[in-house]
C-alpha cells in the first residue's frame, strides 16, 4: 500500500469520508477503529454506555498511540462523549493515562465520587502531582532563591558575591579616564540572609474553568512553602474563601480539599488576603483567576486599589496552564492595568521566572513582552 495514501486513509476515516480506496489491515485497522469510535461517533456505534467497553477502548489507545496522543484523545472523549460519569468507576480510572486535565476532572467530581473510587482517584492524583513536582521543583527553587539572594544586599561581599552591575553604577564617579577604568570604592554584593524576605500569597479561583490552574497552583505553592526564605499562604475561593496553608506541604492531599465549580467572589477573597498582608511592602499577592466576578465588582476594584496603595505587589494571572489563550473578563483586566496590576496568562514553565522577576521588583509588563506574553492594557 502506498504510504502516502495509507496516511490519508487514517486521517479521513472510512465509509463515505474515504476516497482513497485503501483497505487497512492489522494494527492500522485497530487504530482506525479506535479513532472511529471517538471521532465518528455520530455515524457509528461509538463507545456505548458500558464501562467495560470504555476501559477496553482506553487500553487500546494506549497500545496504539504515544502518550501525548493518548492524552489528547482522552480529553476529546470526555468532551465529545460525556465520559465524566465513567470516572466514578475505579476500573475505568485504572485504564486512563493520567495527566493534569484528568486530575482537574477528578477534583470537579470529588463531591459525588463513591467511596470505592476515591482511593483509586487519590492514587491517580498523587501520581500526576509527583511527576509534575519532579519537573517543576528545581527550576522554581533555583529561580526564587537566586532572586532572594540578590534582593538582600551587603556592602562587604566576597569576590564571588559581588553584584558587578550595581557596583559599577555605584562607582561611576570614580572613573579614571587615564586608565579607562573604575575604582570600586563601594562594593555591592548578593546577601545570604536567611530570615523570610518575602511574604507570598497565592489566591486561587476554584471555579470550574480554572481546574488545571488550581492543580499547578497547589504544586507551586508546596514548593514555595518548602523555602525558608519566604512565607507562603495558599487561599482558594469561589463564593466562599478557604485558607489551605496548613495543608500546603502535601499538594496531592491539598488538591482533594479543593471544590472545583460554583460561583466566584473575588472581592471576598481579596478582603481575606488583606488580613494576611502584614508586611505590605514585602508581600507579593498573586491572584489566579479569569476575573469573572460574581460578587461586587466595584468593591473588588476598590479593594485591589487599597492593596496596591498599601505597598502590596499584586499580579493577576488569568491562567496558569498550557491550555492556550484563556477566556477572561477584559474589562476587569483593563481596570487592573489602570491600577498598575499586571494581568496576563502564564505557562507553568515560566512561572518560576515570573516569581523571580516579582521578587526583584522588575517591570512585569516588560518581562512579559520579552517572552511574547500579551498583557492586558488600561482602557483609553
Amino acid at each position: 500500500m502506498d504510504e502516502r495514501m495509507r496516511r490519508w486513509r487514517l486521517i479521513l476515516g472510512g465509509d463515505e469520508a474515504d476516497g482513497t480506496g485503501c483497505v487497512l489491515q492489522g494494527m492500522d485497522a485497530k487504530m482506525d477503529g479506535a479513532m472511529q469510535a471517538l471521532y465518528d461517533s455520530d455515524r457509528s456505534g461509538n463507545l456505548g454506555s458500558s464501562s467495560p467497553n470504555v476501559a477496553r477502548w482506553l487500553g487500546d489507545i494506549r497500545s496504539y498511540f504515544p502518550s501525548s496522543v493518548v492524552r489528547v484523545m482522552q480529553q476529546d472523549a470526555f468532551e465529545r462523549l460525556n465520559l465524566r460519569r465513567m470516572l466514578l468507576e475505579p476500573e475505568m480510572l485504572e485504564a486512563v493515562e493520567p495527566d493534569v486535565h484528568l486530575v482537574a476532572n477528578l477534583l470537579s467530581l470529588s463531591n459525588v465520587m463513591p467511596e470505592k473510587t476515591k482511593e483509586t482517584a487519590r492514587l491517580v492524583v498523587r501520581r500526576v502531582v509527583e511527576e509534575l513536582q519532579r519537573k517543576l521543583e528545581n527550576p522554581m527553587r533555583q529561580a526564587v532563591l537566586g532572586s532572594l539572594n540578590r534582593a538582600s544586599r551587603n556592602r562587604r561581599p566576597r569576590h564571588h558575591e559581588i553584584d558587578w552591575q550595581r557596583t559599577i553604577k555605584a562607582n561611576l564617579k570614580h572613573y579614571q579616564p587615564q586608565y579607562r577604568t573604575i575604582i570600586p570604592a563601594t562594593r555591592i554584593g548578593y546577601g545570604r540572609k536567611r530570615a523570610a524576605l518575602r511574604d507570598i500569597i497565592l489566591c486561587v479561583d476554584q471555579s470550574g474553568s480554572m481546574g488545571t490552574s488550581v492543580v499547578y497552583s497547589g504544586i507551586f505553592g508546596s514548593v514555595l512553602a518548602s523555602l525558608p526564605a519566604v512565607n507562603t499562604c495558599l487561599v482558594v475561593f469561589d463564593t466562599a474563601v478557604v485558607d489551605l496553608t496548613e495543608e500546603i506541604d502535601d499538594p496531592a492531599d491539598l488538591l482533594f480539599g479543593v471544590q472545583l465549580g460554583g460561583g466566584t467572589d473575588i472581592n471576598r477573597a481579596l478582603s481575606y488576603c488583606q488580613t494576611l498582608a502584614r508586611r505590605p511592602q514585602e508581600t507579593i499577592l498573586i491572584l489566579i483567576s479569569d476575573l469573572y466576578e460574581g460578587g461586587n465588582a466595584e468593591e473588588m476594584l476598590k479593594r485591589a486599589a487599597a492593596l496596591v496603595a498599601s505597598g502590596v505587589q499584586m499580579i493577576a494571572l488569568l491562567a496558569l496552564n498550557d491550555d492556550g489563550a484563556p477566556s477572561y473578563d477584559h474589562q476587569i483586566a483593563a481596570a487592573f492595568a489602570e491600577l498598575g496590576i499586571a494581568a496576563f496568562a502564564c505557562t507553568p514553565d515560566l512561572f518560576p521566572e515570573l516569581m523571580a522577576a516579582a521578587i526583584n521588583h522588575a517591570d512585569l509588563r516588560q518581562w512579559a513582552a520579552t517572552r511574547n506574553i500579551v498583557t492586558s492594557r488600561a482602557e483609553s
